[in-house]
């Protein structure tokens, strides 16, 4: 379904006896009374007067059984209609609760009032689609609300004194401003050139991880650096956190909480959806996105985006609370020189792009201020757009729900984005050998464990440096990567260069440097005061004698800070390390020290400490692994066991019992009792392969649960297990399979699960490339739709070497022609929808087509389409004339839609199967002959038309089979609709409304 016209086209006839139900009768004047009755006054079910929950619920059965009658693509999956109708009856049911009067809101206008009832109303926890189809009901509802408003007696009246008032009002204010406020326009706009061109510079570069190049050679542009990456909903958002699928579940309910299949674009994100929160593992991409975002906003001077970068971490270091407008620059160079509440009037004016990096970065107890903070700036600045990241386990789902947040999380990097990031690194360091690069691009693809590791630009940015440094030879493992960094950095670079400093070993700076990382850890912060970090390494030095070569504590630190690359100084007096990656090794180093295992253990709840304590296990001798993962297991909470489960993978050396005894307890867990459980089981890694459901006997529960843990490990080692799945008749499961496509290796995943899935009409999306490339043979014809970034190229291949039942082809834009469909003897449905390059269709001749959908604007279409003798069902717009006798001799319409310039209808009537026809809103009769031809479809069920043809309809029209007729408009007399009534009595007269998707 393309959600961009995908629309409800329902009767006014059918809305508005139904709208009226909702209210009690009017009373008389203009409501000048001394408390302006609001909308929840006289609302039909307060005091029982007429219409209770019952016939709500009764009502909103109705209105959604007749959205569904509408001609064209199903807007819901099957199953779905009982859960929209009750999420639309607890929807109307928040009427009762808006303080809004009549006259209010028909000045919001049906939108906005649609955005408040919405509001109002409980989340309806409906999948994607049909969350869409409620939404556009409600939208609906809302512009039929609003007009039974202003035909009340009482509105006219109370809308002119209202306006009189404000009228007066509006003069008086006005007059006062004029003599108090000067004008801002001026040093507004001033200042606004000056500070995006500041925030361009300021985020506009990346650092190259791991080399010390020339001054300012380290620093790359970000829109040459820039990786996209991808998010899609976080899993099980809209339950809160734990929700899941209890027992006698449906399918289409337990499906709606996996991962949906298509990711978008990270850095489209906020076009769509304007408050995001986004989850993601340490190190990503969560700050270079916000940096993206600022920055391409920055660059538009003239689409009105003011960005704010707001790092949670340095905003609240010292426990200070969070920032009014006023202070959003408080640390930067241009702090103080805004004009006096410009910050104010960006965000109240709603061009205010807002930042908010980091949740996880401030201490448990400060989040919820933090949530309350948000909730007040929205509250008193709605018109924004936000996006605020988060660590994965952070914060609760649904945590910014109750203002409107849409919850997303970034997808791990896929293989070409793998391979994408070690080109441009190595087209940034461009004096390294060429032969680097290739030999890292052959060893990723070739090797599963480094592979695994290189899941987000971090991590790809230490191995292409680790990979130069030494010569093209990596270390594996995690554990080992970590290390050869930190020697890197420390040591042995500068020492291969021959920089002439003083010798100091490595172990005596990691002594020091982790005893500032500790301190963060057990603080719960990621920055710290400079003076404080010179202070706890003036207390460590008489322990570590030997860092006295490089003097006292301000030398050190400053030596840290300029010669490692393991530090940075976000402002002149506070510290960090390069990435929290570092400081949880580091502070694993240093609780393994100082013998504070207990004091890691009781943590184990707190997501900050998790990748601490995995360090910790990974790093520490063979009986510090047992006392931690023991602590772990006698803990006794699930997120315990499971950490102890994902910690197995981390110890080289663990005593077998102890191993047996972590995997039994993790068996406890199974099968997961939700997606959350699920997906935290997965994160355990590709271990936990081996204690899922067996996929030949596993339940359609069991399956997509499994699924959702496998694919969450990120391991190829993940596909053959997956593939056990592909023989599954369920839909759900096909789906699930499906979603995890981009987070495989694509060509192996296609060859082992997609090609073998029995896939629905138009149920495989296609959004890159490397998609398309990788797929080759199927078990049947698949049903495809390809989408935006596909290319004509990667099309081409694929149709040469697949047949296809199904096509879809949407927003290719650089589409010229079709000639890649030539010999697709296999392609019975096409639809083609928004190609605007699309010039020439005669490869469309001769096709076995049975349905046809176009959107298009092409000479020589219509006579593609009397090229198909099978067709059978034909929905086209174009702005060229259609005439009947464009159709081939052996094609049989059952369905045909039109919006044409103009219309012809002889030979129409031999396509006596037509049941659905829609003539579109500028078609009008050429005479008496027109009726006869229509007349003589006997068994046409829908007939759409303009309403300016009804006068002619009613005296020409004989079809005793019609049963719906739809009317563009609804400008019907009542003469005319009492005639219509006669000589249809048991048609359906309703009239089209349509809500599109902008």
């Amino acid at each position: 379904m393309d959600a961009s016209v995908v629309g409800i086209r329902l009767a006014s006839a059918v809305v508005t006896p139904l709208v009226r139900k909702l209210f009690r009768q009017e009373g008389a004047g203009a409501g000048l009374v001394d408390r302006p009755l609001r909308i929840s006054s006289y609302v039909a079910w307060r005091e029982k007067r007429g219409l209770d929950q019952a016939d709500l619920r009764k009502l909103a059965d109705h209105l959604v059984k007749e959205a569904l009658r509408a001609p064209g693509e199903q807007p819901l999956p099957p199953g779905e209609e009982t859960g929209v109708a009750a999420a639309l009856a607890a929807t109307l049911h928040a009427l009762g609760d808006l303080a809004l009067s009549d006259v209010e809101a028909v000045r919001l206008g049906p939108q906005a009032f649609a955005r408040r009832l919405r509001a109002a109303a409980p989340h309806p926890g409906l999948s994607r689609d049909a969350e869409h189809f409620h939404a556009r009901l409600v939208d609906l509802a809302c512009l039929h609300i609003l007009n039974f408003f202003t035909q009340r007696s009482t509105f006219m009246a109370a809308t002119l004194v209202e306006q009189s008032r404000l009228h007066a009002e509006t003069i008086a204010k006005v007059d006062e401003l004029l003599t108090r406020v000067p004008r801002q326009d001026g040093r507004d706009t001033a200042f606004e050139a000056r500070y995006l061109d500041y925030l361009a510079r300021r985020h506009g570069t990346l650092t190259i991880f791991g080399l010390d190049l020339e001054p300012g050679s380290s620093h790359w542009p970000l829109d040459t650096a820039y990786v996209s990456l991808e998010v899609s909903p976080t899993p099980g958002a809209g339950g809160g956190a734990g929700s899941g699928t209890g027992p006698g579940t449906g399918s289409a309910a337990r499906a709606e909480t996996l991962p949906v299949p298509y990711p978008l674009p990270a850095d489209r994100l906020l076009a769509q959806h304007h408050r995001v929160l986004l989850r993601g593992e340490a190190g990503s991409g969560k700050t270079t996105l916000i940096q993206w975002l600022a920055v391409s906003a920055a660059r538009e001077p003239g689409a009105g985006i003011i960005p704010f970068v707001l790092p949670l971490r340095t905003l609240t270091r010292h426990g200070e609370r969070l920032p009014a407008p006023r202070d959003f620059l408080a640390g930067s160079p241009l702090a103080g020189e805004a004009p006096d509440g410009w910050e104010v009037r960006v965000l109240r004016d709603g061009h205010a792009l807002l930042l908010v990096d980091g949740i996880d970065e401030i201490p448990e107890a400060e989040r919820n201020r933090a949530r309350d903070w948000l909730a007040d700036l929205i509250t008193a600045c709605p018109g924004n757009r936000w996006l605020v990241t988060s660590r994965p386990t952070a914060v609760r789902q649904d945590w910014l729900a109750a203002v409107d947040f849409t919850e997303v999380v970034l997808t791990p990097m896929s293989p070409a984005n793998v391979r994408a990031f070690i080109e441009r690194w190595h087209s940034a360091a461009d004096h390294a050998p060429p032969e680097y690069r290739e030999q890292l691009l052959d060893s990723v693809a070739r090797k599963p464990d480094l592979a695994r590791l290189a899941t987000n630009p971090l991590l790809c940015g230490m191995i292409c440096a680790l990979h130069r440094e030494r010569r093209g030879f990596l270390p594996t493992g995690r554990k080992e990567l970590y290390a050869a960094a930190l020697s890197m950095l420390l040591h042995r670079r500068d020492r291969e260069r021959g920089l002439r400093l003083p010798e100091l070993a490595e172990e005596p700076q990691l002594q020091l440097l982790q005893r500032l990382a500790y301190w963060l850890i057990r603080n719960g912060r990621t920055e710290m005061d400079r003076s404080r970090a010179e202070a706890l390494i003036e207390d460590a030095l008489p322990a570590v004698p030997a860092a006295e070569v490089l003097g006292e504590a301000p030398a050190v630190f400053a030596h840290f800070l300029e010669r490692t690359g393991l530090l940075r100084a976000p402002t002149d007096d506070t510290v960090e390390f390069v990435h929290r990656t570092f400081q949880d090794f580091l502070g694993a180093r240093a609780a393994l020290d100082e013998g504070s295992l207990g004091e890691l253990t009781g943590h184990a709840e707190d997501d900050q400490w998790e990748d601490v304590i995995r360090m910790a296990v990974a790093q520490g001798r063979p009986r510090d692994r047992v006392e931690i993962i023991r602590a772990l297991l006698d803990r006794g909470p699930n997120r315990s066991v499971l950490l102890a489960y994902a910690s197995l993978q981390y110890a080289a050396e663990l005593n077998p019992a102890l191993r047996a005894e972590a995997e039994s307890a993790v068996r406890h867990l199974l099968p997961p009792r939700s997606i959350d459980e699920a997906l935290e089981l997965g994160r355990t890694g590709p271990l936990v392969l081996e204690l899922l459901a067996d996929p030949a006997e596993a339940s359609e529960e069991e399956a997509l649960m499994a699924i959702a843990a496998a694919g969450e490990t990120l391991s190829d080692l993940a596909i053959p297990y997956l593939a056990g799945f592909r023989d599954t008749p369920s839909p759900a499961v096909h789906h699930a399979l499906v979603s995890l496509w981009g987070r495989f290796d694509a060509r192996e995943y296609a060859r082992e699960v997609i090609e073998h899935l029995r896939h629905d009409p138009h149920a495989l999306q296609l959004l890159r490339d490397t998609q398309a490339d990788a797929l080759h043979a199927f078990a049947r014809p698949p049903g495809l739709i390809v989408r935006d970034a596909v290319s004509v190229r990667a099309l081409s291949a694929l149709c040469s070497r697949v047949q296809v039942v199904s096509l879809g082809l949407f927003h290719l834009g650089e589409l010229r022609d079709l000639e890649f469909l030539r010999g697709q003897g296999s392609l019975e449905v096409l639809e083609i929808n928004r190609c605007l390059g699309l010039t020439d269709v005669t490869a469309l001749h001769g096709l076995p087509m049975r349905v046809a959908r176009l959107r298009m604007s092409v000479p020589g279409l219509h006579e593609a389409i009397a090229s198909w003798p099978r067709l059978r069902s034909l929905e086209l717009y174009s702005p060229y004339p259609w005439s009947a006798r464009d159709l081939a001799p052996g094609a049989d319409l059952e369905s045909l839609i039109l919006d044409t310039a103009a219309v012809q209808l002889e030979g129409l009537s031999r396509h006596s199967g037509l049941r659905i026809l829609n003539l579109g809103h500028r078609w009008r009769p050429a005479g008496p002959a027109d009726w006869a031809e229509l007349s003589r479809l006997d068994q046409l069920e829908e007939l759409a038309v303009s309403d300016e043809v009804m006068a002619s309809l009613v005296e020409h029209l004989r079809l005793p089979s019609l049963r719906t007729l739809r009317l563009y408009g609804d400008d019907l007399s009542p003469d005319l609709e009492e005639r219509l009534a006669q000589r249809f009595p048991e048609t359906d007269v309703e009239s089209f409304y349509m809500v599109y998707e902008q």
